[in-house]
């Protein structure tokens, strides 16, 4: 299996809705870093401009999660923390370095070229995922030069740019979840495996220029010193012995590049140094191996391809299903599934529409078994609804919570399995196969052994869908191309000859770590170490005979000298076997020696072995000497070729003497035959006979597993009884929860209208001051945006004239008493009765306090108003030159004219509130005036002219005219009683 399950991304994917290939090579001098967030995220931007150093020489791309219907003020946020210009982007907008680059929350943000492109978004509000688009925008233009940074908020949104970033070769940052408010984006980031630091964002400056001042590592000086490749080796080593993954047969160049990305993150320069580094910390090459396992995949990838599959090739190879058949598809390099529930999605479509009756098998691996596991989950997030239409949400797909699970009757016709695609046998008879962008990353010598296996696997009129950046060139005669943009291959019926397959598997045979000796170059005396290595070679090129080193199987290794009177290459398929090469007369004892001494592990020799070659008939002594050491041969054959001469025959006999001794010398070679033949068919015997043993043993314990998993199959069958009771309560427990829900919801939307509806502004505070809530007339006393969630209310600006807002609040948490304030605006237009309340949670539990601001200014201006009435009133009162009381409903005096405290020698400031007849220490307790004054009270008539004699204790004799008049006043105020009176002296 390739390294990369799903391959490169070449950012074609269905979030860019269109392709973004990049013509001319962007300017790379500088690096771009884009921080992406949602909830809480602002003081995350704020922590990190504060921290940052000036002069970095990059960019700095801020892509907020917000809604689109929110009007932005991030840049005129971030203008206070940074000196660098701040812009929100527009169309074509070029990007330099220190500067600062808002995304506009309404708009798709790409990069092309140095140019920012704002597009419109064709998903809803709620499924647009702008951190991924620009991040994969980002990462194809950038490469090695984008970095991103994920910091706090909730949902998914950026995990798939995450991957991209790190798939070509870029730096990723994650804030550190404890210190994040929301702590779900980054959580989810760092799932995915594919993040260089996380760390507080206070942090984060430093490690970034840290980062952009380490030396960049040239690949191409690494391929071209052999040092570095011996390096390498290492390195391949290391991870084999670690997972038991080979990948010396990978892109020498991606090795480098991804080699490279992690040294630059441990910032390591010598390339000796991470070998050690490797040698010293077995976790860093488990790190580099998942590297190097680099997959970023998504539902539906390239979006045009898989609708060429649906509209077009797969109702063509349903064409010749009949009712019953299977359809069998195989997907190389599956990462985490989402490419095989793709297809097998189209597949399940496809099949309906014909209206057949078929099964479908999709076999789907990969070298990861993490990413298997994941796969088999069949757990996504919620940002897959950028790239899954609604309906196939729907109908496939299970929601719960924040992601996306797939239905069990499309799940179980997918089988997962561990594979790896130039090691393992290959799935067969396969109507589908697809391996896209996957062999990018493979040599091409790789690529040139595993296209006769896909021809070999697929079925007659099969289709080869591979990634729109790899090729067929070269096999013409395997797969007709039926789509040249897309890769998309029809498998020709011609079989491949078996010899195109005969190096399966290409490892792990039983001589994989056998490494054939270089071949010796030709070279001069001055370029050699020493004396007696350039005598050794003369002395081998003059006295070894002619040499051959093999395998047990026949493969040639290493020749030495001329062998052609012995060997000739066979018709066919070229191939270095001695057993298919060896001339006439030789085949026979050959493999009689080979045999002999790969099974005995001793040196055997044939001799007078005639040859057929050009020129007659040639003997020959034939050595075959098992190679015990060196390690490098250990287990391989010598085979050395020695030419004897001919026979002579003896003198002085007669011709029929001649005849019958070569008649004895024919019936001795084929006695020797025969010998030979009994000796085989014997061996033969014997190893048939220890192969029935060993199948009578294997049957043995195929007896004894089945037993097993027949108890492992009623074990399971009460495990599925289990399951189905479990299964009816979940189901109860689930539906009391969706009950409970929707409860939530009404009260939601209850307590949203209530709050709305009383047109009070409030805000719902915690224990730290921060702002959980606001109802929108908050917005009329603070400036707040749905962006402040999050944020300390002391950070937020006010137009109230009154400052010490926080500490009211600290006094009502730490007294827990409600608190209430009178406060003016700063334009002093308007009043407000702020009061504070402590937050109670159900349980009576004070978290945080609630701050509601009540529009009291028509209340203020009637306030005002009567004031000044009374004043008004009073003057008036105090200028009447007779004497003058007003009384309330209870005949307590309210105010007196200052003629009615100078005729009856009263103080007046002692008068306000007393009753009427409790004046001048009783004096006014007058009977003739209780009766009139309760007319007044009970009756409600006026009194007019009415004479009133009385004999003061201090005044003496005087008498009164009295007149009245009752003065209603509003609903809630009671009426008031004014008392005129004349007073004439006797």
């Amino acid at each position: 299996m390739a390294p990369t399950p799903s391959g490169a991304l070449r950012i074609t994917p269905k979030a860019f809705h269109k392709e973004i290939i990049p013509v001319d090579k962007p300017n790379l001098d500088f690096q771009i870093v884009a921080l992406g967030g949602s909830a809480g995220s602002l003081e995350g931007f704020e922590a990190f401009f504060q921290h940052l150093p000036s002069g970095t020489g990059m960019a700095y791309v801020v892509v907020p999660h917000l809604d689109p219907s929110q009007k932005g003020m991030m840049a005129e946020i971030i203008k206070r923390y940074t000196s660098m210009p701040v812009l929100e982007i527009t169309d074509d907008m070029k990007v330099e370095p220190e500067h600062v680059y808002v995304v506009p929350s309404h708009k798709e943000t790409a990069l092309e070229r140095d140019h920012f492109r704002l597009i419109d978004p064709e998903q809803p509000n709620g499924q647009r995922m702008p951190i991924d688009y620009f991040f994969q925008s980002l990462a194809v233009n950038r490469r090695e030069h984008a970095i991103g940074a994920i910091l706090s908020g909730m949902g998914a949104d950026g995990t798939l740019g995450v991957k991209m970033i790190m798939e070509n070769f870029g730096m990723v940052m994650v804030q550190d979840p404890g210190t994040a408010r929301f702590d779900a984006m980054p959580r989810n980031a760092i799932k995915t495996e594919f993040v260089d630091y996380v760390l507080p964002v206070e942090e984060m400056p430093n490690k970034l220029v840290a980062y952009a001042q380490m030396p960049t590592l040239k690949s191409k000086t690494l391929i071209e010193s052999h040092k570095s490749t011996q390096m390498v080796q290492k390195i391949f080593d290391l991870i084999r012995n670690k997972t038991g993954h080979d990948f010396s047969l990978y892109k020498r160049n991606t090795i480098f590049r991804r080699i490279e990305r992690r040294m630059n993150s441990h910032q390591i320069t010598q390339f000796s140094e991470y070998v050690q580094y490797l040698q010293d910390n077995p976790l860093e090459v488990e790190q580099l191996f998942k590297e190097l396992l680099i997959g970023v995949t998504k539902f539906f990838r390239d979006a045009e391809a898989f609708a060429l599959l649906e509209e077009k090739y797969l109702p063509q190879l349903l064409l010749h299903k009949e009712d019953g058949d299977y359809v069998r598809v195989r997907v190389a390099g599956c990462s985490t599934g989402e490419e095989a529930y793709s297809i097998t999605i189209l597949l399940q479509e496809a099949i309906e529409k014909s209206g057949k009756h078929l099964k479908v098998q999709v076999f789907a691996t990969d070298i990861d078994p993490v990413a298997i596991e994941k796969a088999r989950a069949a757990c996504y997030q919620e940002n897959i609804t950028a790239d899954v239409s609604p309906e196939r949400l729907k109908r496939f797909f299970t929601q719960e919570d924040t992601q996306y699970t797939v239905k069990k009757d499309l799940r179980e016709k997918v089988v997962f399995a561990v594979h790896n695609l130039n090691r393992d046998a290959p799935f067969t008879k396969l109507d589908l196969l697809t391996c896209r962008n996957l062999l990018i990353y493979l040599s091409a010598e790789l690529q040139k052994k595993l296209f006769p296996v896909f021809h070999y696997a697929l079925n007659p009129k099969g289709l080869l869908f591979l990634g729109s950046s790899e090729t067929l060139s070269g096999f013409p005669d395997m797969f007709t191309t039926l789509d040249t943009k897309w890769k998309i291959s029809l498998r020709d019926e011609s079989d491949v000859p078996v010899t195109r397959l005969s190096e399966f598997p290409f490892t792990f045979t039983s001589f994989e770590t056998v490494k054939p000796p270089s071949v010796p170059q030709v070279t001069t005396v001055k370029q050699e170490d020493n004396l007696s290595r350039v005598v050794q070679r003369v002395l081998l090129q003059q006295f070894a005979p002619p040499t051959l080193i093999i395998n047990p199987k026949g493969d040639i290794f290493y020749v030495h000298g001329r062998t052609g009177k012995y060997l000739e290459p066979a018709q066919g398929q070229a191939t270095l076997n001695v057993f298919e090469m060896a001339r006439e007369g030789l085949t026979f004892e050959l493999n009689n020696l080979v045999n002999r001494a790969a099974v005995l592990k001793e040196q055997t020799a044939g001799e007078n072995i005639q040859i057929k070659t050009d020129h007659g008939t040639q003997y020959v002594k034939l050595t075959v000497t098992p190679l015990l050491e060196p390690d490098q041969v250990r287990g391989m054959l010598l085979l050395t070729f020695e030419d004897m001469p001919q026979p002579k025959p003896r003198k002085g006999r007669k011709d029929s003497a001649e005849e019958a001794s070569q008649k004895d010398a024919r019936i001795a070679e084929l006695e020797k035959e025969l010998l030979y033949t009994k000796q085989r068919l014997q061996s033969t015997i014997e190893e048939m006979n220890s192969s029935l043993e060993e199948l009578k043993s294997t049957n043995e314990e195929l007896q004894s597993a089945n037993e097993e998993l027949q108890s492992t199959n009623e074990e399971t069958m009460t495990n599925k009884e289990e399951m189905q009771s479990l299964n009816e309560e979940l189901m109860t427990i689930n539906l009391q929860y969706q009950t409970k829900t929707e409860e939530l919801v009404n009260s939601n939307n209850d307590m949203k209208n209530l709050l709305d509806s009383t047109e009070v502004a409030t805000i719902f505070l915690d224990n730290n001051l921060n702002v959980r809530n606001f109802t929108p007339q908050a917005t009329q006393i603070f400036s707040l945006i749905r962006a402040d969630i999050g944020r300390s209310i002391t950070h937020i600006a006010s137009n109230l004239k009154y400052q010490s807002i926080q500490d009211d609040v600290k006094e009502v948490l730490d007294r827990l008493r409600s608190k209430e304030v009178h406060l003016q605006t700063k334009d002093e237009k308007q009043w407000y009765s702020m009061r504070v309340l402590p937050y109670r949670t159900a349980d009576n539990f004070i978290d945080g306090a609630v701050v509601t601001f009540t529009n009291i200014t028509s209340f203020k201006d009637l306030e005002t108003s009567v004031a000044a009435t009374s004043l008004y009133a009073a003057n008036i009162i105090d200028i009447i030159q007779q004497p003058l009381v007003v009384l309330d409903g209870q005949l307590r005096v309210e105010s007196t004219s200052n003629a009615f405290a100078q005729t009856f020698q009263l103080i007046p400031e002692q008068l306000k509130g007393q009753w009427l007849y409790h004046l001048g220490n009783g004096q006014w307790d007058i009977p003739q005036l209780r009766n009139l004054m309760n007319k007044v009270l009970k009756e409600n008539i006026e009194i007019k002219n009415e004479t009133l004699e009385h004999e003061f204790p201090v005044l003496g004799y005087r008498r009164m005219i009295l007149n009245t008049r009752r003065v209603e006043q509003t609903e809630n105020k009671p009426f008031k009683i004014l008392l005129a009176l004349e007073v004439f002296e006797k």
